[in-house]
């Protein structure tokens, strides 16, 4: 496929009536075919903004996901909602949302059973209406070992964590290897736990769950690497996505990629997608442990803050990074979705289309052709 140049990760604000259209949902007040129709209507409107930002690649902004990792606990049973831990979210100022303090991780239960497919509604959706190349997002497995299961709790349908790991692999593998099938043409496994490898806060949690971090980390790349593989022997581009948490402008990880490059950038993808847009993800220097036939999209612009960052500054930091990586091998896009979850960070719609205007513009100017090919 054509280079992209100007990626996005994923998600995007919801607009007003489709949160509300979530609420009259879950009040039993509205239908779940009514709730698609919206849904629907929606991610049309989405397309055309995002035609007119000229960005390279189309998504449906996970506008049928309450959260990005949910579509495997939205298309599954042996998930309960509210059981799990919380997580420890930091914010700039130390102000962390209720909304996110609150938040907690599904926990499993029993073996997991398929009720539909994760992602078919949103693949025959994206393959009829985009207006161009578009990408679909995978939930790292990871996200579900770390923190999904519990001892007393989990362990009657799954004996340890690594048998969940195993179940979900084989679930999410079978999901890409269907999309590629059906021709989406880009997938991305979201996994933004692997900055917690670097950070020295998350040790304690990694023993409260009695982790070992050497062995979780490399579970996690053959969990992550089985569903790229599938995505790839079906013929579509595959990217991983790195971040350190995003959570109506909170986050979760600090620490530069350094200690876990060596074998994280060695992850079976096409394209590997890292934050970069603020001092929390350290240098370009681990870049130098990218291989050769990587591509590298840096998440140089925010979608925490609604300021709209320089273009010449971002011109700057693509060029400090081609010291690592050449240029040809480089791409732009913002740090994380505008919407991890259905409440969004704190910036309004219009924030976020000039950001994506902006990314389109500067990788135009920086890489030349036109962004919006694949």
């Amino acid at each position: 496929m054509e280079t992209v140049r100007a990626d996005q990760i994923g998600s995007l604000k919801r607009p007003p009536e489709l949160i509300q259209a979530w609420g009259q949902l879950f009040a039993g007040q509205l239908a779940p075919e009514r709730l698609s129709e919206i849904e629907d209507r929606a991610i049309e409107a989405a397309f055309q903004r995002e035609q007119e930002t000229g960005i390279g690649i189309y998504t449906d902004g996970e506008f049928r996901r309450i959260v990005y990792l949910t579509s495997l606990a939205q298309a599954v049973d042996g998930f309960v909602m509210g059981q799990g831990d919380t997580l420890p979210w930091k914010a700039t100022g130390g102000e962390v949302p209720r909304e996110m303090q609150e938040f907690t991780l599904p926990v499993v239960t029993e073996r997991l059973r398929l009720k539909f497919r994760v992602s078919a509604q949103e693949s025959a959706f994206l393959r009829a209406h985009a207006p161009g190349p578009f990408k679909i997002t995978i939930p790292s497995p990871m996200h579900f070992v770390n923190g999904s299961w519990k001892k007393g709790i989990s362990d009657a349908a799954y004996a340890t964590p690594y048998d969940l790991l195993s179940d979900i692999t084989r679930i999410l593998a079978e999901e890409a290897a269907e999309l590629a099938r059906e021709g989406v043409p880009y997938i991305q496994v979201d996994s933004p736990t692997y900055t917690q490898f670097v950070d020295a806060e998350w040790d304690e949690w990694f023993a409260a769950h009695a982790m070992d971090k050497d062995r979780l980390l490399d579970a996690a790349m053959a969990s992550d690497n089985a569903i790229l593989d599938a995505a790839h022997a079906g013929g579509a581009v595959t990217g991983v996505h790195l971040c350190r948490g995003n959570g109506m402008g909170a986050w979760l990880s600090s620490g530069g990629y350094d200690p876990i490059a060596d074998k994280v950038f060695s992850l079976h993808a096409d394209r590997l997608l890292l934050e970069y847009d603020t001092e929390r993800a350290g240098s370009f220097d681990a870049l130098r442990a990218v291989p050769s036939d990587k591509l590298v999209v840096l998440g140089l612009v925010s979608t925490k803050t609604a300021e709209l960052e320089s273009r010449d500054e971002l011109r700057r930091r693509i060029d400090e990074a081609s010291a690592f990586v050449p240029m040809e091998r480089l791409a732009l896009s913002p740090q994380c979705g505008f919407a991890s979850d259905f409440r969004g960070n704190p910036i309004s719609e219009d924030d976020q289309w000039h950001k994506l205007e902006l990314v389109a513009s500067v990788a135009h100017e920086v890489w030349g052709g036109v962004p919006a090919t694949i």
